[in-house]
């Protein structure tokens, strides 16, 4: 049997948590979403640090802009500084569509940049098309 996918889903929305989980958890691939509510705690799982010290490095990161106590940003310069997960693609996927927060995001080391969409059918859409060409078309670390 093949292992899952792990991925970190980095979303202080509730409701945006759920749809995105409801997404990968629906595929025909076998995912292991673990969530983080907001940068901080991102961050000390990516580390494995406290409560996550067992946490297994993801495969890939959906990550939030804008969340309480340490921001996407933050998260995204925070990354960068550690061997053990800097090289971790990052999928920024935020309401946000400000040019400067894609050129921000791209700067700091994001892999994707994708904005949220406000319908439901388009949102799910969405997340399935990250996951076709993250697991299908893109080859990983």
């Amino acid at each position: 049997m093949t292992k899952p996918i792990r991925i970190l889903l980095v979303e202080d929305n509730p409701g945006d948590r759920d749809l995105i989980q409801d997404a990968f958890e629906t595929s025909e691939t076998a995912f292991d979403v673990s969530v983080a509510i907001d940068g901080a705690d991102a961050i000390e799982y990516l580390l494995k640090r406290g409560t996550h010290s067992d946490a297994e490095t993801p495969d890939l990161i959906v990550l939030d802009l804008n969340m309480p106590k340490m921001d996407g940003r933050q998260v995204l310069t925070e990354i960068k500084k550690h061997d053990s997960v800097k090289s971790v693609p990052v999928v920024v996927f935020t309401s946000s569509d400000a040019e400067a927060d894609v050129a921000q995001s791209y700067a700091l080391g994001a892999n994707c940049y994708v904005t949220k969409p406000v319908d439901l059918v388009a949102f799910q859409a969405v997340v399935k098309s990250i996951e076709e060409f993250w697991f299908t078309v893109a080859k990983l670390p």
